[in-house]
Parts: C-alpha cells; structure tokens; sequence
C-alpha cells in the first residue's frame, strides 16, 4: 500500500510549498511526477520551478520537453509516469488514480477553495478505507508542518 500524505495549504500557496516538497524528495533520491488538472497549471509551475529561488532551481521537464525518463521532476495533467516516478503529487484538484504504483502520493489542496477541500475530504474516505496509508498535515501559523491525523 501507497502512503498518501494530505497538505492543507492555508497559510501558503502552492507555489510557495511545491518547490520544498520536491527539494525533499529530491534529497532523498527519489523521481517524483506532478499532476495537475489544467494546462496553464503546469505551464505555470514549469515556469515557477525555474525561478522560485535565485540561488537554485529544480530541474524537470513536461510534455515535449524532451525524453521523460531522464527526468528528476515531471510536469503533467494526465496519469503518466515517464521518469518512472515513485512520488506523484496531486494538486490543483488531479484526482488520485493508480496510486499503488507509488511509493507516495501527496494531495495539496488549497483552503481558499471549498470545492477542493471537499474532495480531499472524499479521497480521503476511499484511500483510508482501501487500506492505504493516509495522515494529514496542517500548518501552523509560524509556517511549520504538523500531523494531524
């Protein structure tokens, strides 16, 4: 079974927390895709993963940027894994789909959308419920991340 992790973004954007999520998984020498639901989305964070930091980037790639499978980081809106992925990230309301494909799978939903919030209340349900591993992660005022459940 998969461990998913659920990220309530309430005091940061996405764009705020992806860059460290995956600076993390990089470190600890995994391949990680990123799935999103629209395409602007992901051009978005192709363009944000080159730049968030002056001092640093994450190298990645999206559809037609070349091979797949040389790629650290996946930028994608469907169920793809061409880098051969063992962490796949949901956000921007992607849907989890194959998750036992992967090591871990982590859902960040945002709190300024209630639509989303009610979804990751549901994957919820039918993940924990099919046995996987599933904890949810808040964050606390001063920008830290606690366990919840």
């Amino acid at each position: 079974m998969s461990e998913v992790l659920f990220y309530h973004l309430e005091h940061q954007t996405l764009d705020d927390v992806l860059p460290l999520l995956l600076e993390k998984t990089l470190a600890r020498g995994w391949r990680a895709v990123v799935e999103v639901s629209d395409e602007s989305v992901r051009d978005h964070l192709d363009r944000h993963l080159w730049t968030y930091r002056d001092e640093s980037f994450l190298p990645h790639a999206k559809e037609g940027d070349g091979p797949g499978e040389r790629q650290p980081v996946w930028l994608t809106i469907g169920p793809d894994n061409p880098n051969g992925a063992a962490v796949r990230f949901l956000a921007d309301r992607a849907a989890p789909h194959d998750i036992e494909a992967y090591e871990r799978v982590i859902l960040l939903f945002s709190a300024e959308d209630q639509a989303a919030v009610t979804e990751a209340r549901s994957h919820w349900k039918t993940l924990n419920a099919a046995g996987h591993d599933c904890t949810y992660w808040r964050q606390t005022g001063a920008g830290r991340w606690e366990k919840k459940a």
